[in-house]
């Protein structure tokens, strides 16, 4: 089953059990792809299926840091409750450790050993973790261990 099928289909079980926060979640999460097919005049496959899911995971993160900063409570939930809907359809996220070890590797592979050669570490690195983890999660522990 395809993410999208996987998506119509909770979209239809959270209709017939009265789910409206759950199913309003799922229709924007579903207009985000179609926009994104509408733009590229085509069909999604999964890796662009889960691009989109993850930007809009992030949309999200965003706008609770913001919500949190600026003291607005009961947007801090709606917006947390989203963030565990969308998050129920990505793969699962790596760890720092994990990650700290895909850098230590990434960084043996290309020889890169100072800040001057960030962009071609993050060029090797970001491929391996897309979708998987968390980019500014990626830039912390990459910026630490070039210290």
């Amino acid at each position: 089953m395809t993410l999208a099928d996987r998506l119509n289909e909770d979209m239809k079980h959270a209709m017939r059990n009265g789910e409206k926060f759950r199913l309003q979640t799922i229709r924007m999460v579903r207009a985000s792809i179609k926009n994104q097919e509408i733009e590229l005049r085509r069909p999604l496959d999964e890796s662009e299926t889960l691009s989109v899911l993850s930007r809009e995971l992030k949309q999200r993160r965003d706008s609770q840091a913001d919500f949190e900063k600026g003291g607005r409570d009961d947007l801090v939930a709606n917006v947390k409750a989203e963030i565990e809907i969308i998050a129920e359809y990505l793969p699962r996220q790596l760890t720092e450790e994990e990650i700290k070890a895909i850098v230590v590797q990434t960084m043996q592979e290309t020889g890169v050993s100072s800040k001057a050669e960030l962009g071609k570490l993050m060029g090797a690195l970001m491929p391996k973790v897309k979708g998987i983890a968390d980019g500014k999660l990626v830039n912390a522990i990459v910026q630490q261990s070039l210290l």
